[in-house]
């Protein structure tokens, strides 16, 4: 696919196949890809229709012990996004599947996930008997590997939050919601300004996928988060280090996958309404979702409204400008048969925030708003009714992210070999507020289009192997339209081709895979008048010189998992991975409203390089869970800022007395892992006793002692929580559960000191609390879920390491600088299911 952005507007040249594949816009997608595919010398999904449909596949879902059915369990064949619910008796059936062997998961609340690989054509019903859950071991992983994986036999250290544990944590976006699991963090400015950070790395090093497909939206910012609805993600998927084999440069970190729920079951119109209340921020969220399976064709729809008003803490009290309201609406349609699937997604995310600035009056140490007074503005301190509401004042952010795409998957002959084909728009809008006498005028207005395309062709498995080759890449192209610039309008167009393996040799699974990229990225030259505004004299000043940067490289990995019984497993993984550097590493030059600094590019600038060894052990009993997982990794070229300082030692100041950073680069050493400890004692079935610990350690070597630790690296985290799960209380309550977790922050006193880059950070505890239930009618048919979720129970005044408004003025009524991070916070969740058919 190749796609370029011309005078007039986008536009975009394909090979036919992927031409045929964007009919479907125009409503003829299903014939224009099987033309497509017949021009490409693939059989067509209609004629392999014939011989791919399988007979109807059936089967039971018991409880293992007593024999009694197991009412609306789900049956799931992630590969093929199907699924179906069990009936009263515990029987299900699938219809339309097309032949071959596909990985089935069986789910049910309360009990472990049952996950095999089934031949759907045999015609033979199966029984599928479930064990009360004490420590999950049947989760399926669906990302970075060759096709759905059972997480305990992956090489890839890979970490899932299922939508049970999502609506137990309370979370003012879907970065914060994932944070607390061990070995991710976030970095924040504010309660509504979260970047995902996975063992140390962060920013680039850290891809996002919406569904499967690469979400592109200016994540090089610290100052705006992940663009994807909370309440849409069913799950998320966390890589923890390199894989970049299925998505190309920038997952060097990791890779985190949010994805939606699955396909509902056939002949069935459903709905879900959800509604969330935070007291500390007053955060109101509203959620309405349908969704329907008739005859092969489904739908999901979802819009979603969420505002909240300023955070408060003991310490700052009420944060000024740290509210944000939101819309968003997402969903697909498409049909599944049993030739495949193909689906037309869409999702709209609009945020508006308040960018906190933290400046104080000396006096008194309340917050300063910047007021008009004639032809300058004025800093007077707020009043209480200015941290009242939820009104935003300037400056501000305005974010607008757009998607169009379709997925598609289809069936090759019979033996299970397949075609994924995914090709996505996207449109990511993002402006910045900053003057007072001028409220509606952008300061920075960046818009970014980007045409992403994956294809990847699924072997059937033969002799144990799993074998999936494929390209994928992207054109990007953006634009500076507001009165300021940070970074140079610029166009990226990147490509690469992959293979990725799997084998399994009794109860050894060995994987790994090859793939090589190339990037360029040519940014554009700009000069400024003497009123800042663009010219073409070349008297004039330059703020962005232009260049042209390319970068080829490669990727790769090994790795395995060896199930020593049925209770231990180890693991082990060596990965090379690579990224190139992003356009504010390359070109930036300009002041960053919500980092509260100026900027410096470097276009001299090299792409990192990483090599990382992963070693894991796993002991899984009834009662027990108990692993371990850790890393060394080395990255060569690692790019960071440091402060720029003057001759005589003091701050070099740009712009608004602004500090200046520059990005520099060195050699990164990183090391560390995760060490999880679930107790589930035997008789005391309901009760969970589930421990971890993360640590991360990171040095810059052959570097002055100021310079060795690296920036914004998280400190050693202990978390415990005690948790009581119950199955029934009476007639009408069911799957009540009660927690209460201890999580405690170590100081954080490696960090990088040189030219005043860091500070460093003290240690702090949070207590975090929940409760909650499903109710029932008297068929058993839930009514309705309420969750109720205390975090930082206690109050406690804390800074993050990783907060961005650490770093805010000095407060002199209190002694202390910066902003703190949220105080007590309780919320209150209310999720209504909807049958209408």
């Amino acid at each position: 696919m190749f796609a370029f952005f011309s005078k007039s507007g986008f536009s975009l040249k394909a090979p036919s196949t992927s031409l045929t594949v964007l009919g479907l816009i125009s409503g003829s997608l299903t014939v224009a890809t099987a033309q497509g595919l017949q021009n490409a010398g693939i059989p067509a999904p209609a004629a392999a229709r014939s011989r791919a449909a399988a007979p109807p596949f059936t089967g039971r879902v018991t409880d293992a012990a007593t024999g009694e059915a197991l009412p609306g369990a789900n049956i799931l064949f992630t590969d093929l996004k199907q699924g179906a619910a069990a009936g009263a008796d515990g029987s299900f059936s699938f219809s339309s599947l097309p032949r071959g062997r596909f990985t089935v998961q069986v789910r049910s609340l309360g009990y472990n996930t049952v996950t095999q690989t089934v031949d759907t054509g045999s015609g033979q019903p199966l029984e599928f008997k479930l064990t009360v859950a004490a420590t999950e071991i049947g989760q399926v992983v669906v990302t970075g590997v060759s096709q759905a994986t059972q997480l305990r036999r992956s090489p890839i250290p890979t970490t899932v939050i299922d939508r049970t544990r999502l609506n137990q944590t309370s979370s003012t976006n879907i970065v914060d919601a994932i944070a607390h699991t061990p070995g991710v963090s976030q970095i924040t400015t504010g309660a509504a300004i979260s970047k995902p950070v996975v063992r140390g790395l962060g920013y680039n090093r850290v891809i996002t996928l919406n569904n499967g497909a690469k979400q592109e939206g200016q994540q090089w910012g610290d100052e705006h988060g992940i663009e994807i609805d909370e309440f849409s993600v069913d799950r998320a998927e966390i890589i923890k280090g390199p894989g970049s084999l299925l998505y190309g440069s920038d997952a060097m970190a990791g890779v985190i996958n949010f994805l939606a729920p699955e396909p509902i079951a056939e002949g069935h119109i459903t709905g879900l309404a959800t509604a969330s209340y935070q007291t500390n921020n007053h955060q109101q969220g509203y959620s309405f979702q349908n969704a329907g399976n008739l005859n092969g064709f489904n739908w999901l729809a979802r819009g979603t409204r969420k505002v909240a008003g300023n955070y408060q803490n003991r310490y700052d009290r009420r944060v000024y400008n740290s509210g944000f309201n939101e819309w968003d609406a997402n969903g697909y349609v498409g049909l599944n048969k049993s030739w495949g699937y193909s689906h037309l997604t869409f999702s709209t995310f609009n945020q508006r925030l308040g960018l906190t600035e933290g400046a104080r009056d000396p006096q008194t140490g309340r917050f300063l708003k910047d007021v008009a007074s004639g032809d300058s503005t004025l800093s007077v301190p707020v009043t209480d009714g200015d941290l009242r509401g939820y009104g935003l004042a300037v400056p501000q952010q305005q974010i607008n992210h757009l998607r169009l795409g379709v997925d598609n998957s289809f069936i090759l002959g019979s033996n299970g070999a397949r075609l994924g084909l995914q090709v996505n728009y996207q449109q990511n809008l993002r402006r910045e507020y900053g003057n007072v006498l001028d409220p509606a005028e952008t300061s920075l207005y960046f818009q970014l289009r980007t045409v992403d395309y994956a294809l990847r062709y699924f072997l059937a498995e033969h002799n144990g192997w799993n074998l999936t080759l494929g390209t994928s890449g992207l054109h990007q192209q953006n634009r500076n339209l507001g009165v300021e610039f940070l970074i140079p309008a610029y166009k990226l167009n990147e490509a690469g081709v992959f293979a990725v393996a799997k084998k399994t040799i009794g109860a050894l699974d060995i994987s790994g895979g090859l793939r090589y990229d190339v990037r360029q990225i040519s940014a554009d030259k700009l000069l400024l008048n003497e009123n800042e505004q663009p010219t073409s004299n070349p008297e004039a000043e330059l703020k962005f010189p232009g260049f042209i940067s390319t970068f080829r490289n490669y990727s790769g990995s090994v790795g395995g998992a060896y199930n020593l019984n049925e209770k231990l497993t180890v693991k082990a993984n060596l990965s090379r991975g690579f990224r190139a550097p992003n356009i504010a590493e390359l070109g930036s030059n300009g002041e960053h409203e919500g980092t509260i600094r100026y900027e410096i590019g470097n276009d001299n600038l090299l792409a990192e390089t990483s090599l990382q060894l992963d070693a894991g052990v796993s002991y899984v009993t009834d009662h027990v869970r108990f692993s371990v997982d850790a890393f060394e990794n080395s990255i060569d070229n690692y790019i960071f800022t440091r402060r720029l300082l003057t001759a005589s030692g003091a701050d070099s100041l740009r712009g608004d007395n602004t500090s200046a950073y520059k990005y520099e680069q060195g050699q990164a050493r990183l090391l560390g892992g995760e060490v999880s400890l679930d107790l589930h004692p035997h008789p005391l079935d309901w009760l969970h006793f589930e421990n971890s610990f993360s640590m991360v350690r990171a040095r810059q070597l052959n570097v002055a002692e100021a310079e060795r630790y690296l920036p914004f690296i998280p400190g050693d985290r202990l978390q415990s929580e005690l948790r009581a799960n119950f199955r029934r209380q009476g007639k009408r309550i069911t799957n009540p559960y009660a927690r209460v977790q201890l999580e405690h922050t170590f100081d954080q006193n490696r960090y990088f000191s040189a030219f005043d880059t860091e500070t460093a950070t003290p240690g702090y505890t949070l207590i975090n609390a929940g409760i909650g239930t499903d109710l029932a009618d008297a068929q058993g048919r839930t009514l309705f879920s309420l969750f109720i979720t205390a975090n930082n129970l206690f109050d406690v005044g804390y800074q993050s390491h990783l907060s961005r408004l650490k770093y805010a003025d000095f407060n002199s009524s209190n002694g202390r600088t910066g902003v703190f991070n949220q105080g007590r916070n309780v919320s209150v969740k209310l999720v209504v299911p909807l049958a209408f058919k």
